[in-house]
């Protein structure tokens, strides 16, 4: 997820620079956090990160100050019930390289399908924060089975609990899976499976490239 946003997205692009700061802020709270009892080793951190210059040092800088702005009702639930959907898909393709899949995501209309509206609002996106976390190359998300999909189709269900603001808001909702073989050719760029040709970048590398030229 990281290593597609970092090297394979635009250098300016949000999803890009968005990453970097949950990355730096990260790094952030790590040091800080072992200071006390790695008192050097977190100096030395502290003094080599690059976008610090003239950095007074991690002992005069204050103890960890998390911004409230990282608390946002719904987004904790949204990733586990997206992880959980995952984990739904990887172990029905028995060890195999999802990024050979796409997935189809069916959720009923309530409260787990808007947390996932959140990550991915188009409808099928393969740059999308859920198919990233999906892991695949590309991924559906749909109120209702399609009604092309096989008798025969894999579908596997589960259920994930939601709760909100300290219980008061609980929900269990339903959900199915379902993988498919991607019929498209690998991208020798990006490496997941939404190219037209092996030997041509895919349609959001082909943007990022010719983006690049643009501002050179």
């Amino acid at each position: 997820l990281l290593s597609c946003r970092l090297y394979c997205e635009e250098a300016k692009d949000p999803k890009r620079r968005s990453c970097q700061t949950v990355l730096a802020e990260a790094l952030d709270i790590v040091v800080r956090s072992f200071a006390p009892i790695l008192p050097h080793l977190a100096e030395e951190v502290f003094q080599y990160i690059p976008y610090k210059k003239d950095s007074e040092g991690v002992f005069r800088t204050g103890w960890i100050n998390a911004s409230s702005a990282w608390k946002k009702p719904g987004i904790e639930e949204a990733i586990e019930g997206a992880c959980a959907m995952r984990d739904s898909f990887l172990g029905s393709i028995s060890g195999k390289n999802a990024l050979e899949y796409e997935v189809v995501i069916v959720i009923q209309p309530g409260l787990l399908f808007e947390l996932m509206e959140a990550l991915q609002a188009e409808e099928t996106s393969s740059v999308s924060q859920l198919n990233e976390i999906m892991m695949a190359s590309q991924t559906t998300l749909l109120s209702e089975l399609p009604k092309e999909t096989p008798s025969d189709a894999n579908i596997i269900k589960g259920t994930f609990l939601i709760n909100l603001e300290g219980g008061d808001i609980c929900e269990q909702s339903s959900y199915k899976v379902i993988a498919r073989p991607n019929a498209k050719a690998k991208c020798p760029r990006c490496r997941r499976y939404t190219a037209e040709s092996s030997s041509t970048p895919c349609p959001r590398c082909l943007q990022v490239l010719a983006a690049g030229k643009g501002s050179t």
